[in-house]
């Protein structure tokens, strides 16, 4: 693998992400969501989180308004689910999808451009732009949510209440989006292996929704089986979550982030043997 050549086409792909305005769309959508996490909690939060604790105020005293920006950042880390890697999966898979379907992969290779380094630069601008949207999503929602509600204590509903303090939260949530930036890893890698497999824009869109809709209800399964439900990807995607249990189970987090780290390593082995032995046509 030539260096120069493959920073290039990193270069040339990040050159293209800029220039296309589904990039934008993107950015977009993600902060329309952040947003309307906001004002709905804005609106709704106070109310709602009063019913839930009405029995509990005459016993516990809690510091400061329980609608903070700790809530609501958890609130909009739950958007890891489905919402944000709904998106990064539609926006990836065209970084493709789009080659194809404009012909462009053709082009580029009549140029001395291995299929190897040309399908790992995909790959490479793939995960690093995930990463970018997750980090993205995190510094806006920080910083807007403390600026309209301020900080508190957080109170999560995860096998029953739990309570942290402030500065307990906010470390928990830093933590825990860090953690999210794997599971979005993995979505993206899977969506651009589906576009080298399927081509299609349509139908790598379809099937990449088909499989985060199936992996969110296989995460909820219970298989039965102990090496399934500790071991199956789908199993291995909500890690972030776990770092809201009174006490963290540091030790899962750790397996099941390298674990999913190997899953992603594994499909992205599949897309690149499968971009290397297929003809460029459209």
């Amino acid at each position: 693998m030539a260096p120069n050549n493959m920073i290039s086409l990193v270069g040339a792909e990040i050159y293209k992400i800029r220039k296309q305005s589904k990039t934008l769309y993107a950015l977009a959508a993600i902060l329309i969501i952040e947003g309307f996490v906001i004002v709905s909690a804005y609106y709704q939060g106070a109310g709602i989180i009063d019913l839930l604790l009405d029995n509990l105020k005459d016993s516990f005293e809690f510091k400061g308004n329980l609608l903070n920006g700790n809530l609501i950042i958890y609130l909009i880390l739950n958007s890891l689910w489905f919402h944000i890697p709904l998106i990064l999966m539609i926006i990836i898979s065209g970084f493709l999808t789009s080659e194809y379907k404009d012909k462009t992969i053709e082009t580029v290779m009549l140029q001395p451009v291995s299929k190897l380094n040309f399908i790992l630069s995909k790959y490479v601008v793939s995960i690093a732009f995930t990463i970018f949207i997750v980090l993205l999503l995190a510094v806006s929602t920080f910083l807007v949510s403390y600026w309209i509600f301020g900080r508190g204590d957080l109170v999560v509903y995860l096998d029953g209440l739990n309570f942290f303090k402030s500065d307990d939260a906010f470390n928990r949530l830093i933590l825990a989006f860090l953690s999210g930036v794997n599971s979005m890893v993995f979505f993206s890698v899977v969506s651009l292996t589906l576009a080298v497999i399927l081509k299609d824009a349509t139908k790598t869109w379809i099937v990449s929704a088909i499989f985060l809709i199936c992996s969110n209800l296989l995460l909820k399964i219970d298989f039965q089986n102990e090496i399934l439900n500790e071991l199956f990807f789908s199993k291995l995607t909500d890690s972030w979550q776990y770092f809201f249990y009174y006490k963290i189970p540091y030790a899962t987090i750790y397996f099941k982030n390298l674990l999913l780290l190997s899953y992603t390593v594994f499909i992205m082995l599949i897309g690149v043997i499968i971009f290397k032995r297929r003809d460029i046509q459209g």
